[in-house]
């Protein structure tokens, strides 16, 4: 997970699609970025969109954010923080409860962990 540098709250890795990408070369790329890590996109977790979860940028653009979620394996690199992280960290399973996430993020990360091989979806 990484600590985001603009609201201090722990988040998965993620932003916005290149042209040219797919949406696996993009999660990758987007972790790489943000953690150091390489991975290996395995399956996807689910589709997600809330209305009530915007983001205001400091240029006064406002979206409203969508994530598509993906599982992946870890296969090399080393932690690294970016200009959007300032921490990156592994965090078990039963210590999510305890770090301050967004209730968007906390319900993509247990349906991460609840691994019944369905795609969730809202």
């Amino acid at each position: 997970m990484i600590r985001r540098a603009d609201n201090d709250k722990y988040a998965i890795p993620g932003g916005q699609q290149e042209a040219g990408e797919t949406l696996t070369q993009t999660a990758i790329r987007e972790t790489k970025e943000e953690t150091g890590f390489d991975v290996s996109v395995i399956d996807l977790i689910g589709l997600y969109s809330n209305p009530n979860h915007v983001i205001a940028y400091d240029d006064g653009e406002v979206r409203q954010e969508f994530s598509i979620c993906f599982r992946a394996h870890l296969i090399g690199g080393s932690a690294k923080t970016s200009s959007e992280s300032k921490e990156v960290v592994w965090v078990p399973e039963n210590q999510i409860e305890n770090l301050n996430i967004h209730p968007s993020i906390r319900l993509r990360l247990s349906h991460g962990i609840d691994r019944k091989g369905k795609v969730y979806y809202t």
